[in-house]
Order: C-alpha cells, then sequence, then structure tokens
C-alpha cells in the first residue's frame, strides 16, 4: 500500500534513518496525484484534484497556460489502489509535509552528507521530471485552506532549496508570480501567491550574512517592476466596498497577505540593502498605506498597517529587533525614511489621528466575542494607540534632525497639540487620566506597560527639545527671564519637557529604584541611550521648575483621599515617593533657587 509506504518513509526521514531504495522509488511515492481532464490539456485550467470532504475546486479560473504538468507516472496516476480507510487528502498532506521536512533535513549541517545528497536528488527528480512545482501551484487554489497552506510551504521550501543549491529561480514559480501580481485585480490565486513569496524572503532571511544579498537580489530582481506596479493596483484606490469590512473576503485575504509581504520586504531592507524599488516603495508611497488606515477596512487590516509602519520609523526588522539608528547612515534609507515622516506628518496636521476609530477589539482570546461580563465599551486598543503615537513622535523627531525651520516649529507645536487631543479623547475612560492635571504626564500614562516604546517615545520628545533649546541659544546668548518663563511654558503646555516627563515617569513607578535599575541593565530598550543624553543636573533650573510642577500636581492629587489613604498609581503602588526619593527632589528644587539667586 502507497501509504503505508509513505508513512514508513515519514518515520525513517523524521528519526534520520537513510533511504535504502532509489530514489525514483521515493519520487514516485512524493508525486502528487492530480487527475486530468480527457482533453490532456496541458493548462492548469484543466486540472482536477481528487475529491475531499473539505472541498477541493476545480481549477476552472485561473489563467496559467504557460505553467505546464504532464501525465503521472504509473505508480501515482491514482489513489485506486490505497486502503480505503485513508482518504486521499490525508495522503496529500503527508506527501507536503514529508517535501517540507526534507527541505529542512536536505539544509540541516547537523545531517550526514550521504542523506542530504540523497534527499538533493529526490528533489531534482520531483522537479525535473514530475514537475512537482506546477502541482503545488494549482494545489495553492484549493477551497481547503490546510491543503492550500501545506501546498504554499512546500512550494516556497522548494524554490529557495533551487535558489540555494542550483543559483536558479524556479521558472513555473516565476512566470506564476508574474503573471498573478500583473493580473491583479482579475486575476485569482493573489493571497496564495503573496504567502509564497513572503515565506521565501522570510527563509533567506534567516541564512547566514554572506549568502544572503545574492539569493535575495536572484529573487527579487525579477519581480521588482511587478511588485511596484501592484503596491499601487492594490492600494491605489477607494477601500468603501462591502468586500473589506470582514477579514475573511479575498479583497481582504489579498491586503492582508501583502502587508506581510511588505514587512518582509522591509526586513529584507534593513538587514540587506539592495537598489529595488519594491523595498523602497513603502517609504514612499506611504500615503497609500496612510489613506488605507483612515478607510473603511476591517480592523484588523487597519492594525497590521500602522504595526508596518511602526516598524518603520524605529526601523526595525523584527519585534525582538533594536531600533536601528545606525541604519540612517545609509543615505537612501535616510532620504526615504524622511519622505516617509513628511508624508506622516502632513495628514496628522490634517486631523488624520481623528478619523482613526480605536474602540473595536481585534481579536479575543478563544474566539471572537468579549467573555461574559467584560465590558470593553469605550475602551481603546491600547496597542494601536501606542503604536500610532509612536509613529507620529518619530517622525517629528527625524524631521527635527533633519532641519528645524520657523514654519517647521509651528508644525511641530500643532503635531503635538493634534496628538494631545487625541491621547485625551482615548484614554478618558481611563481611572488613571481623571487625575492628570499636567500635559507632559500623558506620556508615562500612555506607554507605562510598554517599556521599549515608552524609552523610543521619551527619546524622541528629548531630542526635540534639546534640538529647539539648541535653536534658541543661537538665536540669542542671552536670554531675558521673561523668555526663559515663555520657553518652559510652551514646553509643558505641549507635553514635551523632558525634565518633567522623566519625574512623571518615576512616579508612575513609586520612585522605585530597583526598576530603574532593570531599565539599566535590559537590552531591551534604549533607557541607557536616553540617561546618557538626558543629564538632570545640566540644566538645574529647568529641573527645579518639573519639580515644583509635580509637587503641586500631588498637593491637588492628595486633596482626594480613598478611605484615609493615599490614590493608587497604575500599578497599584501608592504615588507617594519614599523619603530617599523625596530628599532627592526637595534637593534639586534648592538647587535650582540656588542657582537662580542674585549671589550665585
Amino acid at each position: 500500500m502507497k501509504i503505508s509506504l509513505l508513512q514508513q518513509m515519514y518515520k525513517d526521514v523524521l528519526v534520520g534513518i537513510p533511504l535504502a531504495k532509489k530514489s525514483h522509488h521515493y519520487t514516485s511515492l512524493l508525486n502528487l496525484c492530480v487527475e486530468q481532464s480527457p482533453e490532456r490539456d496541458e493548462s492548469c485550467n484543466q486540472m482536477h484534484l481528487p475529491s475531499t470532504n473539505g472541498g477541493i475546486r476545480s481549477q476552472q479560473d485561473t489563467d496559467m497556460s504557460d505553467v505546464v504538468v504532464p501525465t503521472t507516472d504509473d505508480v501515482s496516476n491514482s489513489f485506486a489502489n490505497m486502503n480505503s480507510s485513508f482518504h486521499p487528502r490525508e495522503v496529500m498532506l503527508l506527501q507536503l509535509t514529508l517535501i517540507k521536512m526534507m527541505v529542512a533535513k536536505a539544509e540541516s549541517q547537523e545531517i550526514e552528507f550521504n542523506m542530504r545528497q540523497k534527499y538533493c536528488e529526490i528533489f531534482v527528480l520531483l522537479l525535473k521530471e514530475a514537475k512537482i512545482d506546477s502541482k503545488l501551484i494549482c494545489l495553492l487554489s484549493s477551497y481547503d485552506q490546510l491543503l492550500s497552506h501545506m501546498a504554499s510551504k512546500s512550494l516556497a521550501s522548494l524554490v529557495y532549496f533551487q535558489l540555494k543549491e542550483e543559483n536558479a529561480l524556479n521558472v513555473s514559480w516565476l512566470t506564476f508570480s508574474v503573471k498573478t501580481l500583473s493580473g491583479f485585480p482579475v486575476s485569482t490565486q493573489v493571497a496564495e501567491c503573496l504567502w509564497t513569496l513572503t515565506t521565501i524572503i522570510k527563509d533567506i532571511l534567516k541564512e547566514k550574512a554572506s549568502l544572503k544579498a545574492g539569493i535575495l537580489k536572484k529573487l527579487l530582481a525579477p519581480l521588482d517592476a511587478v511588485l511596484e506596479g501592484f503596491y499601487n493596483s492594490i492600494l491605489f484606490h477607494h477601500f468603501d466596498s462591502h468586500h473589506y469590512t470582514s477579514p475573511y473576503s479575498e479583497a481582504a485575504n489579498n491586503l492582508i497577505g501583502f502587508i506581510d509581504l511588505l514587512e518582509a520586504l522591509l526586513a529584507s531592507r534593513i538587514e540587506l540593502e539592495l537598489p529595488l524599488g519594491c523595498q523602497r516603495v513603502l517609504f514612499l508611497k506611504v500615503s497609500y498605506v496612510l489613506n488605507l488606515i483612515s478607510s473603511s477596512v476591517h480592523y484588523l487590516i487597519k492594525k497590521k498597517s500602522i504595526m508596518l509602519l511602526k516598524k518603520c520609523v524605529l526601523y526595525k526588522s523584527r519585534e525582538d529587533a533594536k531600533s536601528g539608528s545606525l541604519f540612517l547612515q545609509t543615505p537612501s534609507l535616510y532620504e526615504d525614511t524622511l519622505a516617509l515622516s513628511n508624508a506622516v506628518l502632513q495628514v496628522v496636521n490634517l486631523t488624520w489621528l481623528n478619523h482613526i476609530p480605536l474602540s473595536e477589539k481585534a481579536s479575543y482570546f478563544g474566539g471572537s466575542e468579549a467573555a461574559p461580563g467584560d465590558d470593553t465599551r469605550g475602551v481603546s486598543d491600547q496597542t494601536v494607540l501606542r503604536a500610532l503615537s509612536l509613529i507620529v513622535l518619530k517622525a517629528l523627531e527625524f524631521k527635527f534632525q533633519n532641519s528645524a525651520t520657523e514654519a517647521e516649529i509651528k508644525d511641530f507645536q500643532s503635531s503635538m497639540s493634534q496628538l494631545l487631543i487625541f491621547w485625551r479623547s482615548h484614554l478618558k475612560s481611563f481611572p488613571q487620566s481623571r487625575s492628570v492635571v499636567h500635559h507632559c504626564e500623558w506620556l508615562s500614562l500612555i506607554f507605562i506597560e510598554q517599556d521599549d516604546d515608552m524609552w523610543e517615545a521619551a527619546k524622541a520628545l528629548l531630542l526635540i527639545y534639546l534640538q529647539l533649546n539648541r535653536l534658541r541659544y543661537d538665536a540669542a546668548s542671552n536670554l531675558s527671564q521673561k523668555e526663559e518663563e515663555s520657553w518652559n511654558f510652551l514646553t509643558h503646555a505641549s507635553g514635551y519637557n523632558p525634565h518633567c516627563i522623566f519625574l512623571f515617569f518615576l512616579e508612575k513607578i513609586a520612585f522605585d529604584s530597583t526598576v530603574l535599575l532593570d531599565f539599566l541593565i535590559s537590552s531591551e530598550t534604549c533607557f541607557l541611550e536616553y540617561l546618557d543624553l538626558h543629564d538632570l543636573r545640566r540644566d538645574k533650573n529647568a529641573t527645579a521648575t518639573a519639580v515644583s510642577h509635580l509637587r503641586a500636581k500631588r498637593a491637588e492629587r492628595e486633596t482626594v483621599k480613598c478611605s484615609g489613604h493615599c490614590c493608587p498609581s497604575v500599578f497599584g503602588r501608592t504615588s507617594s515617593p519614599s523619603g530617599c526619593s523625596r530628599n532627592l527632589m526637595m534637593k534639586i528644587e534648592a538647587e535650582g533657587r540656588q542657582e537662580n539667586s542674585p549671589t550665585t
């Protein structure tokens, strides 16, 4: 029985037992059984798959005339001799699983050379004689989502295998990809095509640094113009159709697949800068994505788009990577990030933030509905709220690093004003927001649950503050007391006074020195870099003023008592500082007053 032979082959490959029989034997076992129409048309249009309970559709609607599929051999042209207890679908899934597993084994240096060579021989036969790549392409359009997913994974593995081992790009897959993406929106199988390409890129990025660039260029160069054109086709229109309001529709599936591809292309650009337009198009035409976010598409698509832009401004290829300011040394990335920042700030000043609803929940654990008793009405999605805020703040930081004219300073004040309005509108249901009496407190309130984002945001505002402060002193060496007071008032009113922000953060953690120590030794945040830029003693007067603001705020809060106790902070700890911290604050105030006294 074929199924028993496949099962034994699976066990041998899994354990690492050498395959003793000839390669043609294993090729016949892995060769997918696809029934053709009596006309023997060599196009995928006339190809039919074995019927399953899951429903495998006939390939009637896909233009694949250039992809040749041969007649299957005598061993695997039907499942007539199989045990009736095994469904054709299960056999096909086992075949796909084996292909994926064998590719991984063939690339592993832990496997013996002879075994890896045997696997490679089988793959060559599958690709050259059995045309397994063409059959996998046809399986992509299966109504059975698991079968389609496994076919995509297996196809991606084989394409990557050929790129790495033979330095050749699979012609059938390339033809399919070019035709599918160029034919959008008429063509089908768009999402499946995008999934496969995304998987291949991710596999390449796992390779050694010395091999990545060459393989990636071999893959993307023939698709460069096609991907740029597809970007324009899929994003350059209105998304008011009901097809985009459900995450399960074909249109929404195409968008989700494309966003995943853009994320992979972003990762490839950050790790490997290549002269390819498809790596730059997201930065240069980010307005398309901004329009998508403010449109009526499903919330999941909005959220994925926002998280993608967050990675752009942080120069991060993965969630676990550090922000990559060093990548700005690449001229083209510097130019493109400036273009992205300008586009973001332009829409922010046009009240773009107000058109993005955040009161929905993208998903719930274990289902699509909230648990009984879990009242989430009016509660904003904090992940998206932080991401949007960070996008705006990092765009402002980059803008001011590039230049800071008088007009741009006014635009900065306008952007901060929009951001403060945005924060107030989405945090009004938070109990902690009711006690906010100072604009500089919003930052720690927004980001307190996400350490890395919080310090990225704080660093962005600190750099802007330092740049504006430097410009003030460059314009006039001696500033009057009135000008200093006006400047301090402006930084507090706009919520970007770094001394105030830092002290409010200390209050949020109840002045716990162990928390600060954790940040100092952590490699997951830029806290150490932030402290290096922010010297509290460098500007004692401004720091003392910030302490005064904090003490005034606390005095106002302490008028509200909860059963004779201080109101809790966000962490549930008392907001009153320790004796050591109180002494520190008093010392800073005293030093600030002494610095401003006439005898100093």
